[in-house]
């Protein structure tokens, strides 16, 4: 108890220390009123030069508040509340603000928005879908307008032009899948100028636990595709039809682990005409018929995925939404598609990737808001640092918040629900029903019908009337049936009589593993102190109940006679139930964690590649880079062949020759004889020094510019190629590492010390590849920077937009007895060819 004491007086703290700052506020908000629209305006520029001259945004954010307030009044007709301004200041000092729905997020984050936009570097306020960001930006975007600021809008859909007009704006809306993205692309632009985005700087995310808890198990993907045959999905599909459950294989409900047995294992051995089908040459034959039964047994229509326009869209667990452009990896998508007989497409290759956790944590300062983050407090701080502090609302709550019912089958608890709903409707009381599957929604759509009660369907099928249903969703005699999104973001107001009513009745089906998604639910009703009323129906026949051993409980139902009519309504029950979501919950933010360890390898490898890019892209002259690229060629190559440790005698200087005629040097240039005697400091000095003749030479044969511009061209193209090569290996070794744990080793620590001897050898292989293009390929007049591949956005709620990929270097094909195209007389073979 004592812990929880002091949870509870930090947040208790907080609150008195963010009163006496929002009381400040009120004090000046006489004194704003009497200013004009002018001089509310004229402010803007006297804080931006203010701040200019050393104040910090924390010393003018009294009167920036004070101006904001006072302009939404003037622009908006809305005054913030106390406990906005409350909010809005603990949003501006970096932490996400608990704000229960209808309470007005999105009028306080406007205050911290304002405050951190005089900085002028540049603020970014992200949603959950383009939908509310363009709301969003048009609405509060006229105040932000009045006051002087510029707002853009970054949507999926523009091209590289409209995107940077829009980071270049003071404030700039967008969704987190967007701003993701555009990172990932910056990082493989060819000229600095393509670039959109600015340092990231501050970020408000709106609906802050779906964006950083419910997404960050998910990484955003560039991925480019490997032609890979479909036949073989075909006819592991075919094959596992013919499979038995429980004789050919096992499926354990709990873990959603499918596996095949003995018999199973013969089955596939005979049917595909092999002797044994764990022999290292089927290891892919082997994969294709484990994910054809993970897609036939684990995968279900209209749950996981819906068929739309002949393609597989996967179903987001948590928003009940469409997830367009996104794929399933590891074949499985590939083996639904097989399943459901739609058109097998290419399995693709990873070009670029980062989890939202190591995207936002870019930020210089991160803050957020929602409705429900309490229960994930220990996340938030543990991974991004913030605090959750718990604002009051502005009128007390007056929901009833009704115990579960729990009945024995889930036929029964489906009436219940309807004749609840009926009796409602009956008396005119709106009603929103939650349910956790798009089945489960268009089932007691089918009830509703046979009892003739007029409803609307909120599901993934048709968010397009999304805002529009919702708006009306509080209206007399209005029934909404909602997947578990239930309109995030849109608000429901109560229409006329309503509240005599007894307010919006919220009905929720089942339980949701995360309870933020049952409070988010109950959250939709008794909006700004109305009434309301919510009730959970359960039954145990619900996914929870049975994963979570129900059994004894059915049981004890079945024992004292107890029928489908009658419900229980007992608290030991609701526990059992709260605790299966905790267990839940815990084991998704372990998966969240591991995602997080293993990104961050990749994470170190990630800023050095892209700093380094970077670099490439900036600077005027490259020559000196390229230099120590091949100074450290030249060392790495002499120590293998001519190891300290080892007599002279017996050092390879042959090989060292050859080293040098096929990667860096024309035929001849290098002898035996000269490096005889050398130690092996010496015989690197020697070589090195020709190498930089050599360069000489090609400075003479070109322009300035056209020499920089090819050093350039050979870079990226060898930084790119090879970096893209090396996020693949680093994904296969990911898939595989797991089963090191079989072998009493740490699979994290050896994916961290094999990706760093990976990412070793890369940074080699890139100086290698870069000083072999420069001393040795031919230089055309018109050089141009290209992609090394095609790449698109995968993940993105919204289709993903092509995404443009990376250098290519051309060469002409020249014969090896042709006169060589650089002008030096010699034949091609015995100039620049040599060695090829």
């Amino acid at each position: 108890m004592g812990i929880l004491n002091k949870v509870f007086d930090l947040n208790k703290r907080e609150l008195k220390r963010l009163d006496k700052l929002a009381a400040k506020i009120d004090a000046i908000a006489s004194e704003t009123e009497r200013l004009t629209d002018e001089q509310l305006r004229e402010k803007t520029e006297e804080f931006k030069a203010r701040y200019q001259k050393g104040e910090t945004l924390d010393d003018l954010l009294v009167e920036a508040f004070a101006v904001v307030r006072e302009g939404a009044r003037r622009v908006l007709g809305l005054y913030p509340y106390h406990v906005q301004l409350m909010g809005g200041i603990s949003l501006h000092e970096g932490n996400i603000s608990e704000m229960k729905t209808g309470e007005g997020k999105t009028l306080t984050a406007t205050m911290p928005v304002y405050l951190n936009a005089l900085s002028g570097k540049g603020v970014h306020v992200i949603t959950v879908n383009e939908y509310l960001a363009s709301r969003d930006a048009t609405e509060m975007g006229q105040l932000y307008e009045f006051l002087g600021l510029t707002v853009g809008l970054n949507l999926n859909s523009m091209d590289k032009d409209e995107k940077q007009a829009a980071y270049a704006c003071d404030i700039t809306y967008g969704t987190n899948n967007e701003f993701g993205f555009d990172y990932l692309r910056d990082n493989m632009v060819l000229y600095k100028e393509q670039k959109v985005q600015r340092p990231l700087y501050f970020a408000v995310i709106d609906e802050v636990d779906s964006i950083l808890i419910d997404e960050a198990r998910t990484p955003l993907i560039i991925s480019g595709s490997a032609q890979k045959s479909t036949v073989l999905y075909m006819q592991a599909n075919a094959f596992v039809r013919t499979l038995a459950k429980d004789v050919d294989y096992t499926y354990d409900e709990k873990t959603k682990a499918v596996m095949l047995t003995e018999e199973g294992i013969s089955k596939s051995e005979k049917a595909f005409g092999i002797e044994n089908l764990f022999d290292i040459s089927h290891v892919t034959l082997n994969h294709h018929i484990n994910q054809a039964l993970k897609a036939i047994v684990t995968m279900h229509l209209d749950v996981d995925y819906v068929v739309q326009d002949g393609e597989i869209v996967i179903v987001d667990q948590f928003t009940g939404r469409l997830m367009k452009g996104r794929r399933y990896s590891e074949g499985l998508h590939q083996a639904i598609e097989a399943k459901e007989g739609v058109e097998i497409q290419n399995e693709s290759m990873t070009m670029a990737t980062i989890t939202f956790q190591n995207y936002f944590r870019m930020y210089e300062k991160l803050s957020g808001m929602t409705g429900t983050a309490k229960t994930e407090e220990e996340e938030f701080r543990n991974i991004y640092n913030m605090n959750v502090i718990v604002i009051p609302t502005n009128r007390p709550i007056a929901r009833d918040d009704r115990a579960d019912l729990i009945y024995a089958s889930m036929e029964g608890k489906f009436r219940a629900v309807v004749e609840d709903i009926a009796e409602r409707h009956q008396k005119g009381q709106p009603v929103l029903v939650g349910t956790v599957a798009i089945e489960t929604s268009e089932l007691i759509s089918r009830l509703l019908l046979k009892k003739g009660v007029r409803h609307n369907v909120l599901n993934a099928k048709n968010h397009a009337r999304e805002a529009e249903i919702i708006a009306e969703a509080g209206y007399a005699g209005a029934v909404t049936i909602a997947t578990n999104m239930a309109g995030r973001g849109t608000d429901i107001k109560l229409g006329e009589g309503v509240k005599e009513l007894g307010g919006l009745a919220v009905i929720g089906t089942e339980r949701h593993e995360s309870r933020r998604i049952d409070n988010q639910l109950r959250g939709r009703s008794g909006r700004q102190g109305d009434p309301g009323i919510t009730q959970f129906y359960l039954s145990m026949e619900d996914e929870l109940m049975r994963r979570f051993g129900s059994d004894n409980m059915k049981a004890m139902m079945q024992k004292l006679g107890m029928d489908d009519t009658q419900p229980i309504q007992s608290k030991m029950v609701s526990r059992a139930v709260e605790s299966a979501q905790k267990r839940v919950e815990g084991n998704n933010f372990d998966a969240r964690k591991q995602l997080l360890q293993y990104d961050d390898v990749l994470r170190q490898q990630r800023e050095i590649i892209y700093t380094q890019r970077d670099e490439v892209l900036e600077s005027e002259n490259l020559r000196e880079i390229v230099q120590n690229m091949i100074l450290r060629s030249i060392q790495r190559h002499v120590e293998v062949n001519a190891p300290g440790h080892m007599d002279e005698e017996e050092w390879n200087l042959k090989g060292i020759i050859d080293f040098a005629h096929a990667n860096l040097l024309g035929e001849g240039d290098v002898t035996v004889e000269d490096l005889r005697g050398k130690d092996q400091e010496e015989i690197v000095e020697f070589i090195f020094a020709k190498c930089k003749e050599h360069y000489d030479e090609k400075e003479q044969l070109l322009s300035p510019e056209q020499m920089r511009e090819f050093e350039k061209v050979v870079t990226l193209r060898a930084v790119d190629s090879k970096w893209i090569d090396h996020i693949d290996a680093m994904d296969q070794l990911r898939q595989g590492i797991h089963l090191r744990a079989y072998g009493q080793t740490d699979p994290l620590r050896e994916y961290q010390h094999e990706g760093l001897a990976m990412f070793e050898a890369m940074v080699e292989s890139i100086e290698d590849e870069a000083a072999m293009y420069i001393l040795k390929a031919e230089i055309r007049n018109n050089l141009e920077r290209q992609e090394v591949a095609q790449g698109h956005a995968v993940n993105p709620k919204e289709d993903g937009e092509a995404v443009k990929k990376k250098p290519k270097l051309n060469k002409e094909n020249v014969g090896r007895n042709d006169p060589c195209p650089c002008g030096s007389g010699k034949k091609y073979k015995n100039c620049h060819g040599a060695g090829k």
